[in-house]
């Protein structure tokens, strides 16, 4: 793919709302990005998607509208294993935000502890877009995982958990806890009787999983919100553990095409999904405990 064939993205829904759910005190957005300005952070070129600048300061305004006090941004793949916009934002809130990151196999011990005290917290393999799996092999990733298990870093994976075979048999044997995006990213109108979800599941509900409650407007097969074909999926999730799941915006939004969704709504689904107390897991005690804020 030349760059005049990478597609480009929209840009968020400028229009902040507050949402109705008031969040609690602490709480963390876990899943978001920063993109640009491009002509000081090069995008890879064998990237899936072209994003429009989105700052830091445009993101930092989301959170004020949202209610919500902290964040954990996550290496997008345009950016391959470059992790200079993230790590430049994360430098100017050091004790607020944290961050994802995305590496190969080269990175040596002490880059990864230079990452650690910049307030890295995990590693991202993007296995559903284009340019987001530096590695050859889900077996050179378990190895890599051994070298981020000292460091008490977690693995996230993006992945559609509808597609992907031997769930179970892929990450038996991961020394460090997985993180999965998007609520696994089973898209609508696939059943909670697949065979790939079910697994899901069960690892949920009994090994070292944890997942992101993100992107509801990428697997519904709604336009617009609402997205009523979510909401099993959300609590079937939360119903396997409650202590596992996390909460992301998923800000801007990159790779999506059909109706943008507001931020206040995507924060306002929890409400559907769930009561007061679990909300308090979702999106304060939870997460605190993974990313060690």
């Amino acid at each position: 793919m030349t760059e005049n064939e990478i597609p480009s993205c929209p840009p968020p829904d400028p229009n902040l709302t507050r949402p109705k759910l008031v969040a609690p005190p602490g709480a963390i957005d876990c899943h978001a990005h920063v993109f640009g300005p491009q002509r000081k952070y090069a995008y890879s070129p064998a990237r899936g998607y072209t994003p429009p600048d989105a700052s830091l300061e445009s993101y930092l305004q989301v959170l004020y509208v949202l209610g919500i006090e902290r964040a954990v941004l996550t290496q997008p793949s345009v950016y391959g294993t470059d992790n200079s916009a993230m790590l430049d934002a994360m430098a100017q809130h050091p004790r607020r935000i944290l961050g994802v990151v995305a590496v190969d196999a080269s990175i040596t011990d002490s880059e990864l502890a230079d990452l650690n005290a910049k307030g890295a917290r995990g590693v991202r393999v993007n296995i559903a877009d284009k340019g987001g799996n530096p590695f050859d092999s889900m077996d050179d990733v378990r190895l890599f995982c051994e070298r981020l298990a000292p460091l008490g870093w977690h693995l996230e994976v993006l992945l559609h958990v509808d597609e992907f075979p031997d769930l179970k048999a892929t990450f038996r044997d991961f020394p460090v806890d997985i993180v999965v995006g998007h609520l696994g990213y089973m898209k609508s109108p696939s059943t909670l009787e697949n065979p790939g979800f079910q697994e899901f599941l069960d690892l949920a509900r009994d090994g070292n999983w944890w997942v992101k409650l993100t992107g509801s407007y990428r697997i519904t097969g709604a336009e617009q919100p609402p997205y009523p074909d979510v909401i099993p999926v959300a609590q079937a999730l939360i119903e396997a553990n409650p202590d596992r799941m996390i909460w992301g915006s998923d800000w801007p939004h990159p790779i999506h095409y059909r109706g943008m969704p507001n931020d206040a709504y995507l924060l306002d689904q929890l409400l559907d999904w769930t009561d007061d107390a679990t909300i308090q897991k979702i999106l304060v005690d939870n997460p605190a405990r993974l990313f060690g804020f």
